[in-house]
């Protein structure tokens, strides 16, 4: 395959002055390490499957494969931002290096080389700064890999441009926004000048740069705006890796630093699910396998789990079931670019094996997939037919393409939970009350043992005022009333069938447990088709969602419903 890459202005988030002034940074001298301060050692995870396709020439990212034997990453054809800046920030490289066979070193060291020699003087679209940091931080991690059997000429040519990233990035990293990319080109500049020999003078002024970050970026409760559990857990694995770094060098992480990590850990700690997976919202999957449980144990910080609300998320628990619900508003202005309308979704498993999930995010599918992953009908919960909780805005073009931000998100959610140990909560939220006058309000109660849960969803007016809209809105509605679903979308590896002559649906899990749903209230239950949308997969993988169809007639009506488990004693099914 043959082609251009995008150019350096069709950056994310990223303007032509921008580009200018980044091309600019780019003219000034900059100092050549002159090797390591110790040899480094590889912290980055890469996943061995997708390193034995990359040997095969193919490149499995962002949704998609793109088969190119013998081909260096920069001459693909495919310019989608999302690719090209996989390739530019080296992703590849934590892929070749976890297959560890000579084969896969030598492809690695010819592309690594081949990018130096055409684009490590700041050709080529990687030379922003949230590209940049993440590819120094890999190029360092993996300089052993890389170096190993090359030439003097090579490894002046390896450091000269490590030291050039590093000149770029001192003078560069404010220019990005506020967020991960901006943590990451100051971890890989934190990094980059604690491990080259000649640029140990420039840490104490990155460290303290990126102290005063963690300060803006991480929350008192351990969360971030965008309330994405996978960019959470992608913060902390910055962070971790950072502080490893520099106690590699006997370097003293600073106190920000530090108190980040403790704060962020059991926020994440909250989010994981049994499988060892992340809850899915706000734009976030379930993460690479291990990924979590690595990052967690490297942190050295033991706290639990808090009972409390953390990230506007709750978790109930009982025995080997757990729910984590979003108990809070949507992110709100630029942090909503991927936000869902999710308010009183919940993602729910039992042992190993989820069971109730959201759709995800469908980005990595195209822009049709991102816009439908997010609506309220592709979340766990209740939503009013043709609304979301949340509304979005008109979609604007940016470098990484259609962008929705959400304009109108509820003015109140709630929860009260109860005292630990956390099996019982109530939830509300106003989203539906501007355009209908209607709270929707959800009760959920796990049973001690874990083996049920019971839920009760309300939705109705809760003031004067609002019952005038919502009379309102039933006047021009006439007999058809308000159409509304409550929708249970399930995990793929679920195999569900309607039971009881159309009453109930019974769902096996691959553990052998089965779980029965039935429900009580003045609706239709149907087993309809749905969609597991996740980072990696080749495309939308196909599942089913239990639907409650109801119409609202009055100002209110109540749905309860329940998930138990009917087969305590588990035959595990085989795959």
């Amino acid at each position: 395959m043959s082609g251009k890459i995008s150019p350096l202005s069709s950056s994310p988030s990223r303007g032509r002055l921008d580009a200018w002034r980044d091309r600019r940074a780019l003219r000034a001298a900059a100092p050549v390490p002159s090797g390591f301060v110790t040899e480094p050692a590889p912290r980055s995870i890469g996943l061995f499957a997708r390193g034995r396709q990359l040997m095969a020439g193919r490149f499995p990212y962002e949704g998609c494969t793109i088969e190119a034997p013998d081909t260096a990453p920069w001459d693909l054809s495919e310019t989608d931002p999302a690719f090209v800046t996989a390739m530019q920030s080296f992703v590849w490289l934590d892929d070749l290096a976890a297959v560890a066979e000579r084969p896969a070193r030598a492809r690695a060291q010819d592309w690594a080389f081949d990018w130096i020699a055409r684009q490590g003087m700041g050709e080529g679209p990687g030379w922003t700064p949230e590209i940049a940091g993440r590819r120094l931080l890999r190029q360092i991690n993996h300089g052993a890999f890389l170096l190993a059997g090359r030439t003097r000429a090579e490894a002046e040519a390896f450091f000269t441009t490590l030291g050039r990233q590093v000149q770029f990035l001192s003078r560069r990293w404010s220019s990005v926004p506020a967020g991960t990319g901006r943590l990451g080109a100051l971890c890989g500049m934190v990094c980059a000048t604690a491990m080259l020999r000649g640029l140990e003078g420039q840490t104490d002024s990155a460290l303290a740069a990126l102290a005063a970050e963690c300060d803006t970026l991480i929350g008192a409760d351990g969360g971030i705006a965008s309330r994405n559990p996978e960019e959470l857990l992608e913060t902390l694995g910055l962070l971790v890796d950072t502080v490893g770094t520099l106690k590699s060098v006997t370097r003293t992480p600073a106190e920000g630093i530090s108190n980040a990590i403790a704060r962020i850990v059991p926020t994440l700690r909250l989010l994981r699910m049994p499988d060892g997976g992340l809850a899915r919202f706000h734009g976030g999957g379930c993460g690479m396998a291990g990924r979590l449980d690595a990052v967690l144990t490297a942190s050295e910080v033991r706290t639990p789990a808090p009972d409390e609300p953390a990230m506007g998320f709750v978790r109930l628990q009982a025995a080997g079931t757990a729910l984590v619900v979003d108990a809070a508003a949507p992110p709100a202005g630029a942090a909503s670019a991927h936000a869902h309308a999710s308010t009183l979704a919940f993602e729910m498993t039992s042992g190993r094996r989820p069971l109730v999930v959201n759709c995800g995010a469908g980005e990595s599918f195209g822009p049709d997939w991102a816009l439908a992953g997010r609506a309220s009908a592709c979340q766990s919960t209740l939503s009013l037919e043709g609304y979301s909780s949340s509304r979005f805005g008109r979609a604007h073009k940016t470098g990484a393409g259609p962008e929705s931000l959400l304009t109108e998100t509820p003015d109140e959610v709630w929860t009260r939970p109860e005292d630990p140990p956390r099996r019982h909560a109530l939830f509300g939220h106003d989203g539906y009350r501007a355009t209908h006058g209607l709270t929707h309000l959800r009760e959920l109660s796990l049973t001690p043992d874990g083996d049920g849960l019971h839920g009760t969803d309300t939705i109705g007016a809760m003031s004067p005022v609002d019952t005038k809209l919502t009379e309102a809105v039933l006047d021009r509605a006439g007999i058809r009333g308000i159409p509304y679903q409550l929708r249970f979308h399930l995990h793929p590896d679920v195999d569900a069938t309607l039971d009881m002559g159309g009453w109930a649906v019974s769902m096996a899990l691959k553990s052998g447990e089965i779980w029965i749903f039935r429900f009580d209230g003045q609706v239709d239950l149907t087993l309809a088709p749905s969609v597991w949308l996740e980072k990696g997969q080749p495309g939308p993988r196909a599942t089913r969602q239990i639907v409650l169809s109801g119409r609202l007639l009055e100002p209110s009506q109540q749905i309860s419903w329940t998930f138990e488990k009917a087969q305590v004693t588990p035959a595990p099914i085989r795959d």
